[in-house]
């Protein structure tokens, strides 16, 4: 019996422009400390999933309505430049039997910092959704609402803005009732101090913690909302 598999895809990093000796600008997208060069079809399937978690099948529909939106040149089939994008690590997916299997496949080795205290990153935002993505001025204006959290993303944010943690960590975290870590030191203490949690087997460790679902959804809810982005070290 072959079980059907739900896969989920979303972008990590983050997008910026730099500009060359000769004062010419082009985009780049920085994670893990470094930039990465893309090119037009690669930036605006990386612009679709930025913010977004979204089944296969709709990341086609949305590259066609953006691309006929902007007339950005079309080379290549789509599905080339997400396997591209794949391979570089600037695009990740995550597989399951149900979609929130999928989910937390996806999120659970990401780590996660908050942009709510960076006004830069917010305006970028807000710029890339009315210049890239022709949302409405008034929509994308959210951006700089004040946001209503839950307990759960009040949490998240609480814990992310302490240190770099992945969403497993922070799901030990509250699973051990920590709520401060003053230091990198501290994480290697109180979340790894046993013989058998490592960075590579915590995520499958912490699937089955009582408060894995809460937290799992409230850092999809709080990256689909732009309170947050994906990084990964």
């Amino acid at each position: 019996m072959v079980l059907n598999t739900n896969t989920l895809y979303t972008a990590i990093g983050r997008f910026e422009r730099k500009h060359n000796s000769r004062g010419h600008s082009c985009p780049v997208i920085v994670l893990g400390g470094k930039e990465y060069m893309v090119d037009t079809q690669e930036m605006v399937v990386w612009s679709i999933l930025n913010w977004r978690i979204v089944r296969k099948q709709e990341i086609g529909v949305l590259y066609e309505e953006m691309t006929s939106k902007s007339g950005a040149p079309v080379s290549r089939f789509w599905e080339a430049c997400v396997e591209r994008l794949l391979v570089r690590g600037l695009v990740v997916s995550g597989s399951g039997e149900t979609e929130y299997d999928a989910l937390y496949d996806l999120v659970s080795s990401l780590y996660i910092i908050p942009t709510d205290a960076s006004f830069p990153l917010r305006l970028a935002a807000f710029l890339k959704l009315v210049l890239v993505n022709h949302v409405p001025f008034s929509a994308a204006g959210r951006l700089f609402r004040k946001d209503r959290r839950t307990s759960g993303e009040k949490e998240v944010i609480h814990l992310a803005r302490q240190a770099l943690l992945s969403t497993a960590e922070i799901i030990k975290c509250l699973e051990r009732d920590i709520h401060c870590l003053p230091d990198e030191n501290s994480i290697m203490d109180r979340l790894y101090d046993d013989c058998n949690t490592t960075s590579d087997n915590i995520s499958s460790l912490m699937k089955s913690s009582p408060c894995t679902k809460d937290i799992t959804l409230a850092v999809a809810n709080l990256y689909l909302r732009q309170q947050i982005i994906f990084e990964r070290i």
